[in-house]
């Protein structure tokens, strides 16, 4: 019978885990070193005024497709952001135009399942805005299909790329907060005004608002195992910028509490009602969105997960506790499609993945379930976790 050294043992499982690495990304990463990743972009609302010039940050990506219903609109930022794409008035003819890699979905809320499947059946990579899907079914179904096609799809937030996100997650795992027992997420302004679907039916606080904070808790404490929630509809009517007075159909105030393992509860509130004089932007926010405590330190971050301005540790009986990770290193909310983009192109692995954005995604669902049934309801996603 042969014999290993130790030395030899642990050469080669560091070998078999990078080659199990590379084949888990075979099909998947796109290694042209000559060329760039091409992305179109379906959806020219607010938000791809960030989207838009990030990408145009990276030297391994090009915007050759710029998509919205409203025409006009994909035409003005093509101009405003001097983007030398093809214009499209709908998905469909998008498909069929210029070729493409990648698909960046920033319309409202309730397409993004049915645009991220079409782009999926038509053989594109797909990053979505929040939320990848309506349901949990939905998006586990869009998974599936890529997974079955060799491609990838992602879904924002990308709070676990943060270097505050990074600290909170190595504090914890090395032990400085001792036990840990609780957690704590808020999130909330007076709300958009600028179009109707965040209050339509399948909109809301939590899939625009609370998603961040769920994300964030679930990434530093691992996978809820179940969740209790009461939602609310405090204002139901909204005056919207180019539709006037609309009847409210989704949640606009919610309360969450998950239980994690080992005992670990969260709790996260959501709503279109709180008033911050910071505003929806959080410009120079000081006061803290998120606390983990344990029975040796709680840790808080200041300003809101998406945003963050750095975090507290607070572990001594006598010092006062102490700023870290004030820097955000470059971290920005909008970066989760230039981030996977090129790591699609470098063929390595983002720390951002499609089964924690599902796993947040079924947390919702049955948030409104427990809120509408009065019950405790259990889920069944999990993803990769410690994710640093």
């Amino acid at each position: 019978m042969s014999t290993i050294t130790r030395q030899k043992f642990l050469q080669y499982t560091a070998a078999a885990g990078a080659a199990a690495l590379l084949s888990s990304l075979e099909g998947f990463a796109l290694q042209r070193p000559d060329k760039k990743l091409r992305v179109a972009i379906i959806g020219c609302g607010s938000v791809s005024n960030r989207y838009i010039p990030h990408l145009q940050t990276s030297s391994l990506i090009e915007i050759v497709s710029l998509c919205d219903i409203k025409y006009d609109r994909a035409l003005a930022q093509a101009k405003q952001y001097n983007v030398q794409a093809s214009t499209y008035p709908n998905i469909d003819k998008m498909l069929a135009g210029v070729p493409f890699d990648m698909m960046v979905t920033l319309t409202d809320m309730q397409a993004h399942g049915m645009l991220n499947k079409k782009a999926l059946l038509a053989g594109k990579h797909v990053w979505s805005e929040k939320p990848m899907a309506n349901t949990y079914a939905e998006g586990k179904a869009l998974f599936d299909l890529a997974k079955s096609k060799k491609l990838r799809i992602w879904g924002a937030p990308a709070v676990v790329n943060s270097p505050q996100f990074v600290f909170m997650s190595k504090a914890i795992q090395e032990g400085k907060l001792g036990r840990v027992a609780s957690a704590h997420g808020q999130y909330g302004h007076t709300g958009p005004t600028w179009s109707a679907f965040f209050y339509e039916k399948l909109g809301g606080s939590m899939p625009d608002l609370g998603v961040y904070n769920m994300a964030t808790l679930t990434g530093l404490l691992g996978p809820a195992r179940s969740v209790m929630a009461m939602t609310s509809i405090i204002k139901p009517e909204r005056k919207i910028d180019d539709k006037g007075i609309i009847k409210v159909e989704a949640e606009d105030n919610a309360h969450v509490l998950l239980e994690h393992d080992k005992g670990v509860i969260s709790h996260v509130m959501c709503g279109f009602n709180y008033f911050d004089p910071h505003g929806h932007e959080a410009t120079n926010q000081t006061l803290h969105s998120i606390q983990i405590y344990g029975d040796y330190g709680n840790l808080r971050l200041i300003g809101y997960d998406w945003e963050t301005n750095g975090v507290y540790l607070d572990n001594s009986w006598t010092e006062p506790p102490k700023l870290h990770q004030k820097d955000s290193e470059g971290y920005q909310w909008q970066e989760g499609a230039t981030k996977v983009g090129e790591a699609m192109m470098k063929g390595v692995e983002p720390r951002i993945n499609a089964e924690h954005a599902l796993h947040v995604l079924e947390i919702i669902e049955a948030a409104r379930k427990s809120s509408a049934t009065g019950m405790k309801v259990k889920l069944k996603s999990k993803f990769k976790w410690p994710m640093v």
